[in-house]
């Protein structure tokens, strides 16, 4: 699903304009964002929680030459369904 197919979906369950759809579905992302940013989770019962991952600095290997190489370390996010979500696929 692309975002403009999440905003008109949303839109056609909630009426109103595209805009105001767009705007509110934008809201949502940031604040997500922000709660992941400045907690480091973000839960939402019946559907899952986002938590911050912390990977190490390691070694790796450039494909094409064969060196080793030094991948910084780097945060990520990871996301574990609920089981209600989980039971639904």
């Amino acid at each position: 699903m692309t975002k403009s197919e999440l905003i008109d979906s949303i839109n056609t369950t909630t009426g109103g304009t595209k805009k105001d759809t767009a705007l509110a579905v934008q809201a949502l992302f940031d604040t997500l964002t922000d709660a992941i940013k400045g907690d480091g989770k973000f839960s939402y019962p019946g559907f899952g929680t986002f938590t911050v991952k912390n990977r190490a600095a390691r070694q790796g290997r450039n494909p094409q030459t064969g060196a080793t190489i030094q991948i910084a370390a780097s945060k990520n996010v990871g996301f574990k369904a609920a089981p209600n979500l989980k039971n639904l696929l």
